[in-house]
């Protein structure tokens, strides 16, 4: 995930209204909420949920969900190990550009590869990543299966799939672990804003 541009020509220009003047107007610094997990897992719903109490609270958000995303910027690319590599860099890139906005950006994407993952927390400081691991259990999301997906992966009409076709690797040491099989969206949420709290996001509130 190499930041260097391909033309020497291309200049990096400096904005006159930082990322730091917009934090201070929004009274809240900017991260990135790294939702992950298996399809089916709740990461959307979450993000969102999230997004809603966030909204409530006056604070600046974005949600980036993965299916929306591949309907415009990635919709150049498909499910190999390749393209959900390259998905997941143009995600990274969109999450700075919205950091350096002052905006709370929270990512629903499987980004089924930790290493993928570790390229993403690398490009961001220490604090400004939190990576909040949707944990439930695979027969779980099938019971759910809300798209029908899981269903057309086990009969071989989707190829290379999470969880059925291809593997998910779950995250070693992220900020948070919600359950999502188990607990309610409520607390799930709760629990991701307490984290916010704990790492000093919003500041005079």
């Amino acid at each position: 995930m190499s930041n260097e541009p391909k033309n020497a020509n291309v200049v990096w220009h400096q904005a006159t209204v930082t990322r730091k003047r917009r934090q201070q107007q929004n009274n809240h610094k900017s991260v990135i909420l790294w939702f992950t997990g298996f399809s089916g897992a709740g990461k959307s719903t979450l993000a969102h949920s999230v997004e809603e109490m966030l909204h409530q609270r006056s604070c600046r958000t974005f949600v980036l969900d993965g299916d929306n995303i591949r309907h415009g910027l990635c919709g150049d690319l498909g499910f190999s190990h390749k393209d959900r590599t390259e998905n997941i860099r143009r995600i990274a890139e969109v999450a700075k550009l919205m950091r350096d906005a002052g905006v709370i950006t929270l990512t629903a994407f499987i980004s089924p590869f930790r290493s993928d993952r570790e390229k993403v927390r690398e490009q961001f400081s220490h604090g400004e990543f939190l990576e909040i691991y949707c944990q439930c259990p695979l027969d779980v999301c099938e019971q759910r299966d809300v798209k029908g997906i899981y269903k057309k992966a086990r009969a071989g009409e989707v190829k290379e799939f999470t969880g059925i076709s291809s593997p998910y690797e779950a995250p070693v040491n992220p900020e948070l672990i919600v359950n999502t099989a188990e607990d309610r969206l409520e607390h799930c949420t709760e629990q991701v804003i307490a984290l916010l709290s704990q790492r000093g996001v919003f500041v005079g509130r």
